[in-house]
């Protein structure tokens, strides 16, 4: 992955400190903020050295029990819009979410903690899309996702992957870079 990242000359940090962690699945960036969900396999250190990297921006950590990560029950579902499940340890990390942040986000709360895990894109040519999990899956959480009508929705079904703890989000890497390919 290091050498896919260094051949689209993006600037890479490594995490050298052995006593970090920091997994992908519970940083959310939001646009304006991380917020760093403790959990298993993401500690202060690892939030501390995420913060020292991305000085421009304010980092909060969001304790996670219960599930693999923060992203197991919310995500970026547009500009703004976190989508959180209804479980009582996602509203509880939501509500901590608002009371660290200087920025009220709006929220669309889906019945399933598991279709809160979707993936935003602003797309030039298509505009706003969201690929969320699709209805066969969920589909009381898909009704909610098509009350969104200036998105593109494209339902992804991820029942494989679930079956290893992988997520919508843990399958992707969003690059915000013009293609030369």
């Amino acid at each position: 992955m290091k050498r896919v990242l260094e051949s689209l000359n993006l600037n890479i940090v490594e995490m050298i400190d052995e006593n970090a962690t920091l997994d992908g699945g519970d940083v959310l960036f939001t646009g304006r903020e991380f917020f760093v969900g403790l959990s298993r396999r993401t500690n202060q250190r690892g939030a501390e050295i995420l913060a020292d990297t991305f000085k421009d921006y304010a980092v909060s950590t969001v304790p996670v029990h219960d599930v693999l990560h923060l992203k197991s029950f919310c995500s970026m579902a547009g500009p703004n819009l976190i989508a959180i499940g209804s479980s009582e340890a996602a509203q509880k990390a939501l509500k901590t979410m608002q009371q660290m942040s200087d920025h009220r986000y709006d929220k669309l709360t889906v019945p399933d903690d598991a279709a809160a895990n979707c993936i935003y894109l602003n797309i030039p040519s298509k505009g706003h899309v969201l690929l969320h999990r699709a209805p066969e899956e969920y589909p009381e959480s898909a009704k909610v996702f098509e009350k969104l009508k200036d998105h593109m929705l494209i339902p992804i079904a991820n029942t494989e992957l679930d079956k290893v703890d992988g997520s919508l989000t843990c399958c992707s890497v969003l690059i915000n870079k013009t293609s030369e390919l």
